[in-house]
């Protein structure tokens, strides 16, 4: 049926649909380390590598995004479902990052040590739109985590659920 008019809850339901990768999205700064679970994320260009995140502008962590103007995107395996829920839930951000090994690379944004892979970004321009700020982010360092069995599963979500899809050779 198509509508003149999508209602946000129809837009919502539709877009559960959408497999999206799972990620945690970092920064850090004088104001102390910052994240969020992110799913609205990808890829832009390769010539400048640069990666679009959306961030809904009420969370409590926007703020320091926009201040720090960097950001590292974590991409996450199947093992890290309770590394998710730890940083799409209510508590603070000193707790959340009780959870996982971090380090940091070029611009200090933390960076998950086992990731399958980690893109350090500087944020080089913020858009509005509606509810969300959608920042464009320049790479600027890349770290992909060695596999410990030689292969390794990607968590994503489908359908308001985790699933696990795939095996990915690691570097």
């Amino acid at each position: 049926m198509i509508k003149d008019r999508i209602d946000a809850t129809d837009f919502r339901d539709a877009m559960s649909l959408l497999t999206t990768a799972v990620n945690v999205v970092t920064t850090s700064g004088a104001t102390g380390v910052h994240g969020f679970t992110a799913s609205a994320v990808c890829s832009v260009t390769d010539t400048p590598p640069t990666l679009l995140v959306c961030m809904n502008q009420t969370s409590r962590s926007h703020g320091y995004f926009l201040e720090n103007k960097i950001l590292s995107v974590n991409v996450l395996g199947a093992q890290h479902e309770q590394l998710s829920n730890a940083f799409a839930s209510k508590l603070c951000s000193e707790e959340r990052f009780e959870y996982g090994s971090w380090t940091q690379l070029q611009t200090g944004a933390p960076v998950l040590e086992d990731a399958l892979v980690s893109f350090d970004c500087e944020i080089e321009q913020i858009q509005e739109v509606g509810t969300h700020s959608v920042f464009m982010c320049r790479v600027v360092a890349i770290n992909q985590a060695e596999s410990q069995g030689g292969t390794d599963e990607g968590l994503v979500y489908f359908n308001r659920a985790y699933s696990r899809v795939g095996q990915v050779e690691l570097i």
